[in-house]
């Protein structure tokens, strides 16, 4: 079994991130120095950086020699979960490649402690693979692009969001039949779109970079859109409009003869819950609205909880307690969902300098964490706490769709993976000294062109590591639901 223990370079690491300002710090005077220089200053001493950390220098993959199993860093993950659920984790992360690395956070997260960085720290996602990008609805009934899972976010550097971007690009690739050719092309369009962004957004007023939106249904004008990939955009865009709570509703409940509503079982999906543990989500409820703003907070107050179930979410996050609370507030047609997720550790802070945050509460950190990296978010996002475990609730499904990129090549494929890198460069922006990192990529062309070896050689591990899960689950050594 793996046990973490930090080795040299890690500890390197985190010795040099050390002295980054932490802007999760709720405590002492903000500092702001840095901030007064002009952009072009900034930018200079960006590409000053490469001095120390050439372009090439992110090319090379080749796992160290003391690099732990990843059966043995997946099966330390299961630790702390529901383990009845652990199997059907296990047998959604050998599904494929991609899930596989869809589901090792953790892994990758070992994997990039030894890789280099420029010591700018922003707040990453933690998890920025392709599938983590995607529309849902505002508060005003628009449909924004955006990512859209922040579980395992923190303070960390820059770099580590982008690789794992264009890891998943090069892995989905893999599985949707790219040549490695068309693989490098796409992976060189996704690191276009961060380091294009990067430079538009390092002229920016702070205001404007904190109030900018990626709408799905207006075309954006700083770039050309493809035909295919725009009407593609727009279909998705359109099942995004139809997915709300009142379309939700008959599809995961029913009415009783008693004339309440209740969830329909759908094991091992959804399943009920002991009248113990419904007290106990209500009452975290109750918890939750006193984080909300005094808007929603009034609002929520007048809806009721009609009832309460698990379900299992994602791929990596499978065993963690996640529920589902049905609440109805002016009528049966004013369905409310509200999915109340375990939080759990980040997957990166291990090797990273230890966060500064208010009541080292992880749900806090996941709602923090959203409202940094998230041009526009839910506004109904908050965090509790169940049985001494942290816990963030957000609304469920209301207007939310993902991109098809399973079935995605050509076009759409790049502009869609062009997208993710603008707007993962733009949520970095919202936090970090953008100014900086677009001095360090410079045009984008030779942090592409080593980004792209980068992901092909990280194709090649992640095959061979979703491989020797595969043959654990046949040994025997690891149980797999069927």
């Amino acid at each position: 079994m793996w046990t973490l223990s930090l080795d040299a370079t890690q500890k390197r690491l985190i010795a040099q991130l050390e002295g980054s300002r932490d802007v999760w710090q709720t405590s002492g005077a903000y500092e702001a120095e840095q901030y007064q220089e002009p952009p072009a200053i900034r930018q200079k001493k960006g590409a000053s950086l490469r001095k120390l950390v050439a372009h090439a220098a992110h090319a090379p993959w080749k796992p160290p020699k003391n690099r732990p199993s990843p059966v043995d860093i997946v099966v330390a993950g299961n630790a702390g979960r529901q383990q009845h659920l652990v199997p059907l984790r296990m047998a959604r992360m050998s599904a494929s490649p991609f899930a596989f690395i869809r589901g090792a956070a953790a892994v990758m997260a070992w994997d990039l402690s030894h890789t280099p960085v420029t010591g700018i720290q922003v707040t990453i996602d933690g998890d920025a693979h392709i599938n983590n990008f995607g529309l849902f609805g505002t508060p005003q009934r628009d449909v924004i692009i955006d990512m859209n899972d922040f579980d395992e976010a923190t303070m960390g550097p820059w770099e580590w969001d982008l690789k794992r971007l264009v890891a998943s690009v090069n892995v989905a690739g893999r599985e949707n039949g790219l040549s490695r050719r068309e693989r490098r092309f796409a992976v060189m369009q996704s690191v276009a779109g961060y380091c294009l962004n990067a430079v538009r957004l390092s002229t920016m007023g702070l205001m404007d970079v904190w109030s900018i939106f990626a709408y799905a249904e207006r075309p954006p004008k700083a770039i050309k859109v493809p035909k295919k990939a725009w009407a593609m955009i727009q279909k998705v865009a359109a099942k995004a409009k139809a997915t709300t709570n009142e379309t939700l509703l008959p599809k995961v409940a029913q009415r009783r003869h008693d004339g309440g509503w209740r969830f329909v079982a759908d094991p091992p999906i959804l399943t009920s819950v002991d009248d113990a543990t419904r007290k106990k989500v209500v009452a975290a409820l109750v918890e939750y609205a006193e984080h909300l703003s005094p808007t929603y907070r009034m609002m929520l107050r007048r809806y009721g909880v009609a009832d309460v179930a698990h379900r299992v979410v994602g791929v990596g996050s499978v065993g963690t307690r996640a529920y589902l609370a049905l609440l109805f507030g002016n009528g049966d047609s004013d369905a409310l969902f509200l999915q109340v997720k375990e939080a759990t550790v980040p997957a990166h802070a291990p090797y990273l300098p230890a966060l500064k945050m208010r009541g080292e509460h992880d749900g806090f950190r996941v709602v923090a964490a959203q409202g940094i990296l998230q041009s526009l978010g839910d506004p109904m996002l908050g965090y509790t706490t169940i049985d001494g475990r942290p816990y963030f609730v957000r609304q469920m499904k209301n207007m939310k769709a993902s991109m098809p990129v399973a079935v995605m090549t050509g076009t759409p494929f790049n502009f869609w993976v062009f997208l993710c890198g603008a707007l993962l460069s733009r949520a970095h922006a919202r936090s970090g000294d953008i100014a900086r990192i677009s001095g360090y990529c410079g045009d984008g062309e030779t942090l592409g062109q080593a980004l792209a070896d980068f992901a092909e050689a990280y194709g090649d591990q992640t095959e061979r590591d979703h491989a020797e899960l595969v043959q654990a689950i046949k040994r025997g050594r690891v149980q797999a639901a069927s």
